[in-house]
């Protein structure tokens, strides 16, 4: 035997002892074993954990989106995605937009989840995870930054409904006084 095959059965042969069909056939068995040990030892909580994500999802595809008008920021915190019956809201540059349509990033354990109920706009600007940098505050940002914010909210009005606006708690309560 010569060529790759004959050194493939060479090496079984002189590594495991075995022939190159029992090889194969206890291959085969040892990788259906582990794949029914793996399905015994799932907890029946993951499966319902998914149930219930996929029914989320589904209910955040029906959704139309609410229309809030001004919100301050405080009251934009009520929807980080904690309470799944809840629009999951973000904001850009004082717009608030439904980002339920994108649960699996800003919903909980998504990667930009930290933005989800907050005015995102100096840390999309500085593509920071920092939250300190979880404000409207566009001050000092380089024309670049500015650039990859302009980018980020153009993504923002494509894809997602604005919903609303921010505003500051005084300027809420100054127009409730009139």
């Amino acid at each position: 035997m010569g060529g790759i095959y004959g050194t493939i059965v060479e090496s079984i042969e002189n590594y495991t002892g075995l022939s190159p069909t029992s090889f194969i056939i206890l291959m085969a068995v040892s990788i259906i074993t582990y794949k029914i040990v793996c399905t015994m030892f799932v907890a029946v909580d993951d499966y319902k954990s998914v149930e219930k994500m996929k029914e989320i999802f589904e209910e955040d595809m029906k959704r139309e989106p609410v229309q809030l008008g001004e919100v301050t920021e405080e009251q934009l915190k009520e929807y980080d995605g904690s309470d799944p019956k809840k629009p999951l809201l973000m904001a850009i540059k004082g717009n608030i937009y439904d980002v339920s349509k994108g649960r699996i990033f800003y919903g909980p354990g998504g990667s930009y989840a930290m933005f989800a109920g907050r005015d995102a706009t100096r840390a999309l600007a500085l593509m920071s995870f920092d939250p300190q940098d979880l404000t409207g505050n566009m001050d000092g940002l380089s024309e670049s930054e500015l650039d990859v914010l302009q980018d980020w909210e153009l993504k923002f009005i494509e894809k997602y409904p604005k919903v609303g606006v921010l505003v500051k708690e005084e300027d809420l309560d100054s127009k409730k006084a009139v």
